[in-house]
């Protein structure tokens, strides 16, 4: 499943081997975005440490099948599955079992593929109710590049690549597109970059917009138009196991997910179109 093979679903890792650079903040608020824009969405936890979950509300004695069980072939992603507090907004979510996912499949010849069987399975499941079918799949990837986060990239469309407004924002980049470069080689042919979101933007710093430029300069017309800015309802809506949509609509973190949401439905349209 690579491509535009996929009819009517667009699958999307979010990665970045750096952290701290935003990415699960922006699962989750895209997320919620593209759900409250008409969406059907789908977010795949595929950190360990279960951020996203936590962040939607779900908590660690809800979380009876996650990833780890999706990725081991004892369920299905439908199976898995749970509703949010977002209309139109699913989770499937993820504990510390993830850490033993790479020692258990070593020897496994299947182990980079296991992710994109499964979307391949819930393709053919929601074929026989294309009105209640997700639109969207966002995968929350570890801060590195490991089983998962090549999982993540083997199952994908395209990656999104959130960037931090701070120093060494660069730093690593090079060898992630690298990577993309050799999955799209070997693995999945039809692998892109889907886009670069500038996270964490303070319009006051020299700092930010120095950083902004040369991120743009780096990718050219990949990076959104839209940047998140540090705003601290952002930073405080995950501790209430909220998105920002629902913790505060009016911040300026809130607005500014909507905005990103439209700009990526925007982009789908002309990449279907062409």
């Amino acid at each position: 499943m690579t491509g535009k093979t996929t009819k009517g679903l667009r699958v999307i890792a979010i990665a970045n081997q750096k952290g701290g650079v935003g990415k699960t903040t922006t699962a989750i608020n895209l997320g919620t975005a593209l759900a409250a824009a008409g969406e059907r969405v789908l977010i795949v936890d595929l950190d360990p440490q279960g951020n996203a979950s936590t962040g939607l509300g779900i908590a660690a004695n809800e979380r009876f099948t996650t990833t780890y069980d999706v990725m081991t072939a004892r369920s299905t992603l439908l199976r898995a599955a749970i509703p949010t507090q977002v209309p139109g907004l699913m989770i499937v979510p993820a504990n510390s079992d993830l850490i033993g996912i790479e020692s258990e499949l070593m020897n496994d010849p299947t182990k980079p593929f296991r992710l994109r069987d499964a979307i391949g399975a819930l393709v053919g499941q929601q074929r026989a109710n294309p009105e209640t079918a997700f639109t969207y799949i966002l995968i929350d990837c570890p801060p590195s590049l490991n089983l998962l986060t090549l999982n993540a990239m083997v199952a994908a469309h395209a990656v999104l690549v959130p960037v931090q407004c701070e120093f060494f924002a660069l730093e690593g980049i090079s060898q992630l597109k690298d990577n993309i470069e050799q999955i799209k080689a070997t693995l999945n042919p039809g692998l892109e970059i889907q886009g670069v979101v500038l996270t964490m933007h303070d319009q006051r710093t020299a700092l930010s917009r120095e950083v902004a430029q040369n991120v743009r300069a780096y990718f050219g017309a990949k990076v959104y138009d839209t940047m998140i800015p540090r705003n601290t309802r952002v930073a405080e809506a995950p501790s209430h196991g909220k998105p920002i949509l629902l913790y505060d609509v009016n911040s300026a973190g809130s607005q500014a997910y909507m905005r990103l949401a439209a700009e990526i439905i925007e982009r789908e349209r002309q990449y279907k179109a062409a």
